[in-house]
């Protein structure tokens, strides 16, 4: 566990690693327009970096850290099944919904101009 931070995006909190990737519902900032691979980010809400045995931590948010990453695809999640039904009224309704996701990779973490790798 040399580095990692935690990150605010979609609404969620997520703890990311330099090099590996992960969906999210949606980047705020972002248009749906604009979710084309290869398209670089930069995420500032950070909450927390540890790096080595070092752990800074913001009140909210930290001031200088920076994740650094790019879109890899958009994606879909899996189906969740929606069923209602009111007994003995013969009423029944079956819904499907998938959310839209994004899949990024995480390149770097930076605090202060500093850059973390793994």
């Amino acid at each position: 566990m040399s580095t990692y931070a935690i990150i605010e995006t979609g609404g969620k909190q997520l703890r990311v690693e330099p090099g590996r990737f992960y969906d999210v519902c949606h980047f705020a900032p972002l248009k749906p327009g604009t979710l084309d691979p290869n398209v670089e980010i930069s995420i500032h809400r950070v909450l927390l970096i540890r790096h080595e045995s070092a752990t800074n931590s913001g009140h909210p948010w930290l001031k200088g850290a920076i994740v650094k990453g790019r879109i890899l695809q958009p994606c879909r999640g899996r189906k969740i099944t929606i069923y209602k039904m009111h007994s003995k009224k013969k009423m029944r309704r079956k819904l499907g919904y998938r959310q839209d996701l994004v899949r990024f990779v995480v390149d770097s973490i930076r605090l202060d101009g500093e850059e973390f790798y793994r």
